[in-house]
C-alpha cells in the first residue's frame, strides 16, 4: 500500500508541473485516482492549453473586436487575471447582454482560442443552446439531471473547461438554478473542485437597457468612448432588469442573489463605421478583391436597418451582413 501511494504521489506531482496549472479534482489515494488523473493528463497533452498570454488577448480583442470598447475592458482584465491566479477561489463567471449580432458568442470564441490551442473547436469548448438542449418546458427535470451531469464529467476529465450558455433569456429559472452550485465558493462538489473552470452567459435580456443608454449618450452629444461600465449605473440597471423579468433565465436567480456572476459586460449597438469594419471582414473571408469594390463596404452597411430615426446604430448589429454583402456580389 506504501507503494501504490508513493507512486500516485510522483504522478501527480509530475502532471502538475506538465499542465501548469494545480489539479485539485483528484484526491490521490487510490488506483482509480491515479487513472483518473492520468486521464486528465492525456486529456491537455491531446489539446494544449496554450500558455496565457495577455498581450496576445489584448491583440486579438483590439484588432477583430469592432464598436465594444467596454467589452475589450473588461473581458481583458477579468480574463487575465484569472487567469494568471494559481488558486482561485470560485469559477470565472461572465454574463454578456446586448441585441442581436453584436459580438456576444464571437468574444466567447475569442477568449477560447486565447486559451486552447484548438480554440472554440476544442472538446473542452462546451455550449449550451437554450432552445436546441432544453426545448421542452416539460422535461425540466431529465435536463436537469443530464445538465449537472455533463458540467460534472467535463470538469472531473479537465479542470480548465469553459461552458458558454446561449440564450440565457429563454432558459427555464430552474435550469439555470442547477448551475448554481458549480458556480459558488464551495471548495468541492461532489468530490470535485471547479475553481479553475469559466462559465460564460449569453442573453439578449437588458439590451434596451443598454441601447437607451447609448442613445441618451448619443443624443446628449456625448463620444462613445465616454460611455463605461458605470455610465448611469447600466451594470446594475442590467441586473435589476433581469432578475425583476418572468421571462428571463435570471429571474429571481440565486446567482444573483448571492453574487455568483463576476461582471455582467454590456455589449453597445453597433454604429455605421462599425458594420461597415464586418462588411470589410467579410469581402477578406470571401476573398472580394477590395480595389475593384471600393464602395461596396459602405453600400452594404447603409443597406443595413438601423434605428431611430436619425439611423445611428444598426438594428441587428453585424448579424447577416454576409447574406447581405452576397446580394452585391456577382456570382
Amino acid at each position: 500500500m506504501k507503494a501504490s501511494h508513493f507512486v500516485i504521489v510522483l504522478l501527480f506531482s509530475d502532471i502538475t508541473l506538465t499542465s501548469g496549472f494545480i489539479i485539485e479534482s483528484i484526491v490521490c489515494g487510490s488506483a482509480a485516482a491515479a487513472a483518473a488523473v492520468i486521464g486528465v493528463w492525456y486529456a491537455s497533452q491531446r489539446d494544449n492549453v496554450l500558455p496565457f498570454d495577455h498581450k496576445r488577448l489584448e491583440k486579438d480583442l483590439n484588432e477583430n473586436l469592432y464598436g465594444q470598447h467596454i467589452v475589450s475592458k473588461v473581458v481583458l482584465k477579468s480574463v487575465s487575471s484569472f487567469m494568471k491566479d494559481s488558486n482561485p477561489n470560485k469559477p470565472l463567471v461572465l454574463s454578456f447582454h446586448g441585441t442581436a449580432g453584436v459580438g456576444k458568442n464571437y468574444v466567447s470564441k475569442i477568449i477560447a482560442r486565447n486559451i486552447y490551442k484548438l480554440g472554440d473547436k476544442s472538446e473542452h469548448f462546451i455550449t449550451f443552446i437554450s432552445e436546441h438542449h432544453f426545448p421542452h418546458k416539460d422535461k425540466v427535470d431529465m435536463y436537469s439531471a443530464q445538465l449537472k451531469e455533463q458540467i460534472h464529467k467535463h470538469v472531473l476529465r479537465f479542470p480548465r473547461t469553459m461552458f458558454v450558455f446561449d440564450e440565457m433569456d429563454k432558459m427555464n429559472p430552474r435550469l439555470v438554478e442547477t448551475i448554481r452550485p458549480f458556480l459558488d465558493y464551495a471548495t468541492h462538489v461532489d468530490g470535485v473542485s471547479f475553481r479553475n473552470a469559466i462559465f460564460i452567459f449569453l442573453s439578449n435580456a437588458g439590451g434596451d437597457v443598454i441601447n437607451n443608454i447609448a442613445l441618451d449618450s448619443w443624443k446628449a452629444g456625448k463620444d462613445r468612448e465616454e460611455l463605461q461600465m458605470n455610465s448611469k449605473e447600466m451594470e446594475t440597471q442590467i441586473l435589476r432588469n433581469i432578475f425583476n423579468d418572468k421571462s428571463s433565465g435570471f429571474w429571481h436567480s440565486s446567482l444573483i442573489d448571492r453574487h455568483l456572476v463576476d461582471h455582467f459586460v454590456p455589449f453597445l449597438p453597433l454604429e455605421l463605421k462599425h458594420v461597415r469594419q464586418c462588411v470589410l471582414t467579410e469581402m477578406v473571408n470571401l476573398n472580394i478583391t477590395l480595389h475593384h469594390h471600393a464602395d461596396l463596404a459602405d453600400t452594404v452597411a447603409r443597406d443595413m436597418p438601423f434605428f431611430p430615426s436619425e439611423k445611428i446604430f444598426s438594428v441587428k448589429g453585424c448579424k447577416s451582413v454576409r447574406q447581405k454583402l452576397m446580394l452585391y456580389v456577382d456570382d
